[in-house]
């Protein structure tokens, strides 16, 4: 029976464990020559532009030794009116699976619903649940550990915010998010997520009092794709919401600076945060990697 990775939450919390039992074994180098995608077609399909989505699944369907074939609608006949459903039955005749980055998380779910084959959720309005598997692998790494954690997530309720409050809900680690009013995490989510957790999901307004005694501080860009025409007022909300060396000062001695990439530097987190002592970003980004190749094992293999 197929599995699809449409939320964090689609998979429990002993397989995310075995999932990150398995990326820590590949990011060590374990398996070197096993190729367990050999004769397998991986889609790639791609609504928003990527950098670390694109070359973290190309490079690791590669390494597991499968083929990637990357897709834009304009490549496609989505681009002249074929129906999603359609393209779904259709690729389902010549993939072993797909991984969606797009806008609506619709597309996502009626791509799913209509394939026959596994579909993975590179990125939506609603989740990011790849980029979830990657931050707790980071937690994991620089922390050891993942119940008990204080987590805080200072910014926007977005995509990348929802999927971090399903990956504390399943895993056992506190969130405390800060944002300004009418900018929180989505209602059904949180919601969904607080009926289940044995945490604490907390959602308040001061940046200083959600990263209180942190042992990680997240945060990701103000204004996402497709959101330029809010840039401005979205900026002047969110001023009190940088993070820097003040609000650091809040958070355990031995705090670690989480984002998700790219950042804009200078906005929601200052260069001497990001390249300072705390940032772990760039293994975060390379986790990217590493659990995506043990997704992809999971659900194709």
């Amino acid at each position: 029976m197929k599995r699809d990775f449409l939320k964090l939450s689609d998979l429990t919390k002993s397989e995310i464990e075995t999932l990150l039992d398995r990326a820590t074994a590949l990011k060590a180098g374990k398996d070197t020559h096993a190729c367990p995608l050999r004769g397998k077609n991986i889609g790639l399909f791609f609504e928003k532009p990527s950098t670390r989505t694109r070359l973290s699944f190309e490079a690791g369907i590669f390494q597991l030794g499968g083929n990637a074939i990357c897709m834009t609608p304009d490549e496609l006949q989505l681009g002249r009116g074929e129906t999603i459903a359609d393209t779904a039955r259709t690729i389902s005749r010549y993939l072993n699976a797909i991984m969606v980055r797009t806008f609506s998380h619709a597309t996502v779910e009626t791509l799913a619903a209509n394939s026959t084959i596994p579909v993975i959720n590179g990125l939506s309005d609603l989740h990011h649940p790849c980029q979830a598997l990657a931050d707790v692998m980071t937690l994991l790494e620089k922390k050891g550990k993942l119940e008990g954690l204080k987590v805080a997530f200072i910014g926007d309720g977005n995509n990348v915010c929802n999927s971090l409050i399903e990956a504390a809900a399943v895993l056992g680690f506190s969130l405390t998010i800060a944002c300004p009013e009418g900018f929180e995490p989505h209602s059904n989510v949180l919601e969904n997520s607080r009926a289940f957790a044995k945490s604490e999901i907390i959602v308040l307004r001061d940046p200083k009092e959600a990263a209180g005694m942190a042992d990680a501080v997240y945060t990701d860009v103000w204004v996402s794709m497709g959101q330029e025409k809010e840039a401005e007022e979205k900026k002047k909300k969110f001023r009190e919401y940088q993070v820097n060396t003040r609000l650091l000062s809040c958070a355990k001695k031995d705090v670690i600076v989480l984002h998700c990439l790219p950042a804009h530097r200078g906005e929601e987190i200052t260069d001497e945060v990001l390249d300072g002592p705390h940032g772990v970003v760039f293994d975060q980004a390379e986790n990217r990697l590493h659990t995506q190749k043990a997704l992809l094992e999971m659900l194709v293999t």
